[in-house]
């Protein structure tokens, strides 16, 4: 975040470069169960960015020396494809992607039932197919849907979005050039059910007034997020049930 531009991201109305209001995210669209070779699968835009999301497993934990005699590990591979941004990614793995992989892997081992699966292993593979800002969280949503999608028991499904700050306005759900020149970034995910953190950081700087209305902001979105996600899961439920009752 430089934080340095002559770009008018908000307004005097409060209105944002992409006409949205300050406390208003991004349209969502999620579809579960899109990939048929995958355990379960999601498909997630928001904004412009797009994710898919697969799951295998539980399955058997490859290498031998990672597995857990008590319960499951989840492996995650979080990855942006290189032409999923205007400047070309270098391809495979690196620093923030295996950052990312990482604290996605924590958030999601919160909600998911691991100890019924010991010695196994979750894997989640995300792929970022374009980016515009806001990438982990929209990985992390899609993957819950996924783990879902395939069976796996969960305490609740996790949503997550970013708030933070730009121009002086505290903003929910950040688009690139925002996060390229804000002031800060604060990526949320939660469990619904008990509004309990799975996920929380912060990258710029906030007052602590302004930090606690883009956390109010965040945890609105996010139990926004939590009923697209049930509603994409009972779709495709709703549709494999009617294609059943038709053979």
């Amino acid at each position: 975040m430089s934080g340095q531009t002559d770009m008018v991201l908000v307004n005097k109305k409060g209105v944002r470069i992409d006409g949205r209001k300050t406390d208003e995210h991004r349209p969502v669209h999620i579809e579960a169960g899109v990939l048929s070779n995958a355990d379960g699968s999601a498909y997630l835009e928001i904004g412009k960015n797009k994710v898919l999301a697969a799951v295998y497993g539980p399955r058997e934990c490859h290498p031998r020396h990672l597995q857990d005699p008590t319960k499951a590990i989840i492996q995650c591979k979080y990855n942006m494809q290189a032409f999923s941004v205007s400047d070309r990614k270098r391809p495979g793995p690196d620093r923030r992607s295996i950052e990312i992989s990482k604290i996605i892997a924590e958030a999601l081992e919160k909600v998911v039932l691991t100890e019924l699966y010991p010695r196994a292993s979750i894997d989640v593979y995300i792929e970022i197919l374009q980016a515009n800002a806001g990438t982990r969280c929209a990985g992390l949503t899609a993957a819950s849907v996924a783990l879902a999608d395939a069976g796996i028991p969960m305490r609740d499904i996790v949503p997550a979005i970013a708030a933070g700050k730009a121009d002086g306005h505290v903003l929910l759900d950040l688009n690139k050039e925002e996060d390229n020149y804000g002031q800060a970034d604060v990526p949320l995910a939660i469990v619904p059910s008990t509004d309990e953190i799975v996920l929380l950081q912060m990258d710029g700087n906030m007052t602590r007034e302004e930090f606690d209305k883009a956390l109010d902001m965040a945890f609105g979105a996010c139990h926004d997020l939590y009923e697209i996600q049930k509603a994409a899961l009972k779709t495709k439920y709703a549709a494999t049930k009617g294609g059943e009752e038709d053979e």
